[in-house]
């Protein structure tokens, strides 16, 4: 019973990164040396015994390739200057969202300009705006008002962003979305 323990809850460690040194599987491989120089194809026992004297560690670097590339490196640096360019990728990266603005089929002039220059500050950003007109009570037997504020919108939209939504009912609400060009 304690055998079973001892392996069901022993760490299962995934292999992390490149293969170095005496994890490399392949018996012929293809060196770079630590200044970029093509050292040509070498035993791995010989390229692993050049990397140590420089103090460095042999990094596999295209384990597909015919042999192996592998590089002679420091793996504490190699692996710094592989974080860097996933977080350098990662700060790339632009996140849509997609901001709501409510209005209702009677809106006011100033209050509907209001809404349209905070929807074109969302798209500027580079976000989406949906746009839902909510309709009470009797106000659904006039959805041509609600047609006519999406028909207002869409005009003073078109300077900034095309529809990705046409209007649509949805419920007792219409709704239309708008992406930046």
């Amino acid at each position: 019973m304690a055998d079973f323990k001892q392996n069901y809850f022993q760490r299962r460690t995934k292999s992390r990164g490149p293969r170095t040194n005496q994890r490399i599987t392949s018996q012929d491989v293809q060196v770079i040396a630590s200044d970029g120089d093509n050292l040509g194809i070498l035993n791995l026992q010989d390229a692993i015994s050049r990397a140590k004297e420089q103090g460095l560690d042999l990094i596999e670097i295209a384990p597909n390739a015919k042999p192996p590339v592998c590089k002679i490196m420091d793996m504490g640096k190699y692996k710094y200057d592989a974080q860097k360019k996933a977080n350098k990728a990662k700060k790339k990266q632009k996140k849509i969202e997609l901001k709501e603005i409510k209005l209702r089929p009677v809106t006011e002039v100033h209050d509907y300009s209001f809404k349209i220059k905070n929807a074109q500050k969302f798209i500027a950003k580079g976000d989406k705006v949906k746009f839902t007109i909510r309709f009470k009570g009797r106000e659904l037997q006039h959805s041509s008002l609600g047609h006519e504020l999406m028909d207002k919108i869409k005009i003073d939209m078109e300077a900034i962003g095309r529809v990705e939504l046409q209007p649509k009912f949805d419920g007792k609400q219409m709704i239309m979305v708008i992406q930046p060009l």
